[in-house]
């Protein structure tokens, strides 16, 4: 006859998964605990990495540049500037002569100068992902790819609660600190808006949309706008998240949706980046403005499947002519403006006027090796009217 602890055993590994599992849940209904999942803005490497060395991560001496930039709510924002490698190759000398480390008045240096003071210089303003700071993880390559045989300056930043950036993250702070950037880039750095791309990863695409859209509405035209593996909105992602694409989050509750329904209800933090976008086409095409819209995903993205950047597109096509689309003559017209580049890969092209829409799929680079592809590079190149609008 079978002892108690025998009995007890399969009670033990059933009920304690699924009571993590419904402690998670419920923890995730609490705006400050929903936050911290889904910003992870306090898994970061800066007790054993010092971001005031961008050496480090094998940038030249004096190449990058730490600064701050204080937002109107009065937060301060950990910053980088960094030179294009070829520029910086010839004033190397003036440069690596400078004092090194955070510079609290970036104006007075030389790196600042070389993106003042010069008529054609191009900015990329880059939003990364959640978790982490600045130079963690994939983010220093991502910056190397844009930065060393090209001449794209860069500004980047940590967030509010990222890194060294003082506050806490909310999607209306995060917003505020994006347009606190390009502000300071068109306003402080007197960078042109047809001289900058804003440039999204993950998490960062949805910043970007936001404030794409902030700045469609102010009349603000940037050369492009870059997002690399983005999602159509949070409650859309979520209800069909899976970890590491198989593992569903939220498939328990998708048996009852009512209860899935309740539970997007209570994500605090929506960022709705297709509605944001179709906004943003709706309102450039409406005043004869320029638009230059690139999404690029990893047909093997387990984090943000590929499907989300359809979801986005087609919200993108919808704000041309202001109506919804049949779902039939949408996918028949989208075939027809699709040029097929192997298996699992494609370019959508989308033309209105003066607003390009160009959806592109590749087959390789995961969630985040994406970002320093090819492919996010020639969309940039593209962007800045380097290249033709298919690469010509």
């Amino acid at each position: 006859m079978p002892n108690s602890n025998s009995r007890l055993l399969p009670v033990l590994a059933f009920g304690v998964p699924l009571g993590i599992y419904a402690l998670f849940l419920g923890l995730s209904a609490i705006p400050f605990f929903q936050r911290s999942f889904l910003y992870a803005h306090k898994i970061s490497s800066l007790l054993w990495n010092d971001v005031n060395q961008p050496e480090a991560w094998g940038f030249a001496k004096n190449q990058v540049t730490p600064f701050s930039l204080t937002t109107v709510d009065n937060q301060t924002l950990y910053a980088w500037h960094i030179l294009p490698l070829p520029l910086y190759a010839q004033h190397e000398d003036t440069l690596a002569a400078q004092p090194s480390g955070f510079c609290g008045d970036i104006t007075q240096t030389e790196n600042f100068k070389l993106l003042r003071d010069d008529p054609t210089s191009h900015l990329i303003i880059t939003f990364h992902g959640n978790a982490g700071h600045i130079a963690q993880a994939i983010r220093p390559a991502h910056y190397h790819s844009l930065t060393d045989t090209s001449s794209f300056h860069i500004l980047a930043i940590d967030y509010r609660g990222f890194g060294h950036s003082t506050g806490t993250p909310t999607e209306a702070g995060l917003i505020i600190d994006a347009v606190t950037a390009i502000t300071w880039a068109m306003t402080v750095a007197k960078v042109p808006a047809d001289r900058i791309v804003l440039v999204g990863h993950s998490l960062g695409t949805a910043v970007a949309s936001a404030a794409t859209e902030y700045f469609a509405n102010e009349g603000v035209d940037f050369a492009g706008v870059v997002l690399i593996s983005p999602f159509s909105s949070l409650p859309e992602m979520l209800s069909g998240y899976a970890i590491a694409g198989w593992a569903p989050v939220l498939a328990p509750v998708r048996a009852w949706p009512w209860l899935l329904n309740t539970g997007m209800g209570l994500v605090v933090d929506k960022w709705m980046s297709a509605d944001r976008l179709r906004e943003a086409v709706r309102t450039v095409k409406g005043r004869g403005g320029r638009l230059r819209l690139s999404l690029v995903h990893a047909r093997n993205d387990w984090d943000i499947p590929c499907v989300e950047d359809d979801k986005i597109f087609r919200d993108a096509v919808e704000g041309l002519d202001g109506s919804m689309l049949e779902e039939e003559g949408f996918e028949a017209e989208k075939k027809a403006r699709t040029v097929e580049r192997g298996e699992h890969a494609f370019v959508a092209t989308w033309t209105d006027d003066d607003v390009v829409l160009r959806q592109e799929l590749v087959p390789y680079g995961g969630h985040n090796d994406v970002a320093y592809s090819s492919t996010v590079v020639m969309a940039i190149m593209r962007s800045f009217g380097l290249v033709g609008e298919t690469g010509e």
